[in-house]
């Protein structure tokens, strides 16, 4: 069974990576369990030429685990396939209480957005995505049709969120 979801979306530079940060601080305090997943637009590697799970992938391997007495990481090369839907991702993942989502703007799921001043683009998104159940900005708005939050307001974002997805109380929140 695939955990709650809750998306934290915006355009580039508007925060959402030190927003997802802070929420899985605040939620994991409060005794959740988090696991997020992250969209990245463009190549990443999170292995490096020259060490021996770099030469397994380069010599054609199609997944490689790296395991370790404090962490483990399962690599998948894509290759010729197309890239996996978000719900293929979401059944690889281990059970934990609730998925933060950054980026998949286009997907289905609820979100928040993340509006700053000096983002890269400053439209608004909510207007065209009916997913997005929140903002959380750093400047005034007009009236958007759902609950606003300063973006530095992480406890009332994250009570928001236990809310919404409807997580039984834990902890201190």
């Amino acid at each position: 069974m695939t955990p709650p979801l809750f998306g934290v979306t915006g355009w580039k530079n508007s925060g959402k990576t030190t927003l997802v940060e802070r929420l899985v601080t605040e939620l994991t305090a409060r005794g959740y369990r988090i696991s997020t997943m992250k969209h990245a637009h463009h190549a990443f590697d999170i292995d490096h030429e020259g060490t021996d799970s770099y030469r397994h992938r380069a010599a054609g391997a199609v997944e490689v685990a790296l395991v370790s007495g404090y962490r483990w990481a399962l690599m998948h090369e894509i290759r010729d396939d197309a890239e996996p839907a978000m719900e293929d991702i979401l059944r690889r993942m281990d059970p934990c209480d609730l998925v933060v989502i950054e980026g998949y703007k286009r997907q289905a799921h609820p979100k928040i957005e993340v509006r700053r001043k000096g983002a890269r683009r400053d439209r608004p998104l909510a207007a065209d995505d009916p997913n997005i159940v929140a903002i959380a900005t750093d400047h005034a708005t007009g009236d958007e049709g759902v609950p606003v939050f300063d973006l530095d307001d992480v406890a009332g974002i994250a009570d928001f969120i236990v809310s919404f997805t409807k997580l039984p109380e834990r902890g201190n929140g």
